[in-house]
C-alpha cells in the first residue's frame, strides 16, 4: 500500500501529465462500479443516477445507500476529490464530502454538517483476506450535529473526528475518534419522577467529551482498545477498554460472507437461525487477553448517595453504610470469597472517599471464547479466577 502512495506522488507530477493529457481521464462508470463491489463485500449497496467527472473530482449524483439488513437511505450527491486511479486497477479518493442533513419527522429536527471521510482506498478486487482487497479510509469528520424539538436544543455535538493509521511495516492500524463538546438538555423531561431524579441529581445540562483509543495488528488478529471513555462534567469519567486476539483478516472475511448469506435469504426466521449459528461458530476462533473498567468520580456519587437515601428517609452517609453492609451479604452467595474480600475492601474505601473504581481482568495467559462460556455455564464461581479479576478502589 505505501508502495502504490509513492507512485501516485511519482505520477502526480507536472512533467508527466503534461505528456499523458487525457489518456488517463477518470472512468466514472468503473469507479462507481469498483466503489459499488467493494460497499457489497461489506453487506451492503451503493447507486448513483449518474457520475459527472471534471480532472481528478467526480461528482455522484443522486446517491442511495443500503447497508446489510438495512433499508435505502437517499444521501443525495456526493463528490469525490483527488481521485487516482492505481496501476493495479483500484482507486485512492483524497476526500468524499457528503450533503448536509436536515431532516424533521414527529417534530423532531436533525441537522449535521461537513460530513467528511478522508484518505479512501478502494481496491480493485475487492472481498479478499489481505489489505489490498479491502475499502479503508484514513479519516471522518462531522461538524456540527443538533437534535431540536419544539424549538429547544435537546442533544448537540460541536464535532467528530475518527483516523486511522496503518503502521510502516503494515503490520496492523492504529486509530482514534473523538466526540467533542456533547451537550444534551434533560430539563424538559416529562415524567415527574424522572424529572425529579434529574433535578435532584444535577443533570439538568450535561456536557462532555467521547474519546477512543485503540489498535489492531493483523497477524494474530488482536483487537486492543486502551480507551473508550465518556468524560462529563459534574459526574464523572467512565473508561472501558478490552482486548482480545483472533480476529484476524480471515475472521473479517468469514463474518462478511455469513452477513452476506444471510442477507441473501428470503426466509428471515431461518436466515437469522443460520447467522446465529456461524456467529458462534466464528466465536470459537476468537481468545480474551483482558478488560478494564474504570470510573473517576466528579460529584455525582454523593448526589447519588443523597438521592438514594431520601427516597428511604435516611442521609446519604446512612445510605453508603447501608450499601457497605450489604455488599458481602450479596455476593456471599456467588461462593467466591477471596474477589468477595476483594470487592468489599473496594466498596468500602470508595464509598468513604469517592475518587476512583477499577475492575479489571486480566488472565496469565489468552483464555479462548468456549473456556469463558463453559465456565459461565458449568462452573461460574470459577470464573474472576479464570479470567484474573481484581477490584480497586482510589488508585
Amino acid at each position: 500500500m505505501n508502495f502504490y502512495r509513492t507512485t501516485r506522488l511519482m505520477l502526480s507530477s507536472a512533467a508527466f501529465f503534461s505528456l499523458a493529457g487525457s489518456a488517463f481521464a477518470l472512468d466514472g462508470a468503473d469507479l462507481l462500479k469498483k466503489l459499488n463491489a467493494a460497499y457489497a463485500a461489506q453487506g451492503g449497496t451503493i447507486s448513483a443516477d449518474s457520475v459527472d467527472i471534471d480532472g481528478t473530482t467526480a461528482t455522484l449524483k443522486n446517491v442511495s445507500v443500503k447497508s446489510a439488513g438495512g433499508e435505502s437511505l437517499a444521501v443525495g450527491e456526493v463528490t469525490l476529490s483527488g481521485v487516482e486511479e492505481d496501476e493495479d486497477g483500484g482507486y485512492y479518493i483524497e476526500e468524499a464530502a457528503f450533503p448536509d442533513i436536515n431532516t424533521t419527522k414527529d417534530g423532531v429536527t436533525v441537522t449535521a454538517q461537513e460530513l467528511t471521510l478522508g484518505g479512501i482506498s478502494i481496491p480493485a478486487t475487492p472481498g479478499g483476506d489481505t489489505l489490498d482487497t479491502m475499502m479503508l479510509y484514513e479519516t471522518a469528520h462531522t461538524g456540527p450535529l443538533k437534535v431540536v424539538k419544539d424549538g429547544a436544543e435537546l442533544f448537540s455535538v460541536l464535532e467528530s473526528d475518527v483516523n486511522l493509521t496503518l503502521r510502516e511495516d503494515e503490520s496492523g492500524f492504529d486509530f482514534d475518534g473523538a466526540f467533542k463538546s456533547m451537550k444534551a438538555d434533560l430539563s424538559k423531561a416529562e415524567d415527574p419522577q424522572s424529572k425529579d431524579a434529574i433535578e435532584k441529581l444535577a443533570l439538568q445540562h450535561i456536557q462532555g467529551d467521547i474519546t477512543m483509543k485503540g489498535a489492531w495488528e493483523l497477524a494474530p488478529g488482536t483487537i486492543d482498545i486502551s480507551e473508550f471513555a465518556f468524560d462529563f462534567t459534574n459526574i464523572g469519567k467512565l473508561n472501558l477498554g478490552f482486548k482480545i486476539s483472533g480476529y484476524t483478516m480471515a475472521f473479517v472475511k468469514s463474518l462478511q460472507d455469513a452477513m452476506k448469506q444471510s442477507e441473501a435469504n428470503p426466509n428471515k426466521e431461518e436466515s437469522q437461525q443460520a447467522l446465529g449459528l456461524a456467529m458462534l461458530g466464528l466465536m470459537q476462533q476468537l481468545s480474551f487477553e483482558a478488560a478494564q473498567v474504570r470510573f473517576e468520580d466528579a460529584s455525582i456519587t454523593k448526589r447519588a448517595l443523597d438521592y438514594a437515601g431520601a427516597q428511604q428517609n435516611i442521609s446519604g452517609k446512612q445510605m453508603a453504610d447501608s450499601l457497605k453492609a450489604m455488599t458481602p451479604i450479596m455476593l456471599a452467595q456467588f461462593n467466591i470469597p477471596e474477589l468477595q474480600n476483594a470487592v468489599s475492601a473496594a466498596v468500602n474505601t470508595f464509598l468513604d472517599d469517592p475518587k476512583s473504581l477499577t475492575v479489571k481482568a486480566a488472565p496469565e495467559k489468552p483464555v479462548p471464547f468456549p473456556t469463558i462460556v463453559g465456565a459461565a455455564m458449568g462452573a461460574p464461581n470459577t470464573l474472576p479466577q479464570v479470567l484474573g479479576v481484581k477490584v480497586t478502589a482510589n488508585d
